[in-house]
């Protein structure tokens, strides 16, 4: 959030029976780093919130935050459907030493823009980081509307915004509320680009674990005014974006990872595996674009 353009939605490692695996965290977090990204977010959907504990959670931002702070910014996923448990977890991250937190629009309760509003508001009244809202209606139930993003950008320390509503439209308009710092970052892959042409910051990458420095190339590339070479990298890197998704996200990713070499663990339940199907696909795509032999 503070000058990066490619962030990583990283997932959580995890040893065979299921416990966290922090070493690997670390180590996946420097290599996310070493390849392109400017920062990750710890304990966001693509790290399996859901299923991460209170405790699981807190000493995950402290370990990659005591490796890793200032060589790549960490970001907290600290957001929730209960507001007192943000603040809590958002307190802990703190703590931690982050450099800023990412906060979920309140799912399954379906809370009002009004109480929206007021979630967030609270939320950022309890801590001096950086705060950066998450608009995912296809999991959560409810969209962030452009005028209610507008008005919290007002709070000074809500700085930025992951919006994965898959509207363009939406995107456009809240980019005409918001004040000019305010950062829109992209949270589905495919839609990077679009984003960017329409005032977007960067992305909130999952494609990026396998790919980073190619995403950074193209969203240089948009930047320093080469559009047609940044569409074409785009392009090339289309087949990564559907097969990451062909499945609930992190499945594909943690999987192709570890066709790659890379140690990710088991998923947690209620998440299962690729079927053979699924895997194959991800495979062959890999192959493709010269990731596995």
């Amino acid at each position: 959030m503070k000058s990066g353009q490619l962030i990583t939605a990283m997932i959580t490692p995890m040893h065979k029976d299921g416990a966290v695996n922090y070493g690997q965290a670390i180590k996946l977090a420097q290599r996310l780093s070493e390849n392109g990204s400017d920062g990750v977010v710890l304990s966001g959907t693509t790290g399996e919130s859901p299923t991460l504990s209170f405790e699981e959670k807190a000493r995950l931002f402290a370990e990659v935050t005591d490796a890793l702070g200032g060589e790549v910014e960490i970001i907290a996923g600290t957001g929730s459907n209960n507001t007192e448990d943000t603040i809590a977890l958002t307190k802990a991250a703190e703590s931690a030493g982050v450099d800023g937190i990412m906060l979920v629009t309140p799912y399954y309760n379906k809370p009002s823009q009004a109480g929206l509003y007021e979630h967030f508001k609270t939320v950022a009244s309890q801590t001096s980081l950086p705060i950066m809202l998450y608009n995912v209606p296809g999991r959560t139930n409810v969209n962030l509307l452009p005028e209610t993003t507008a008005r919290l950008a007002e709070i000074d320390n809500i700085v930025a915004i992951k919006e994965a509503s898959g509207n363009l439209e939406q995107v456009s308009v809240l980019k005409t509320l918001v004040p000019d710092d305010f950062l829109i970052f992209s949270g589905d892959d495919a839609l990077t680009l679009p984003i960017l042409a329409v005032g977007g910051a960067g992305v909130v990458s999952v494609v990026s674990h396998l790919v980073g420095r190619e995403i950074k190339a193209m969203i240089d590339a948009y930047f320093a005014g080469k559009v047609k070479d940044a569409l074409e990298m785009h392009l090339q890197l289309m087949p990564l974006f559907k097969a990451m998704f062909l499945t609930t996200n992190p499945v594909p990713v943690k999987r192709a990872l570890e066709y790659m070499g890379v140690e990710t663990g088991p998923l947690r339940l209620p998440l299962v595996d690729l079927s053979e199907q699924e895997a194959q696909t991800i495979k062959e795509v890999l192959f493709q674009c010269g990731l596995r032999s």
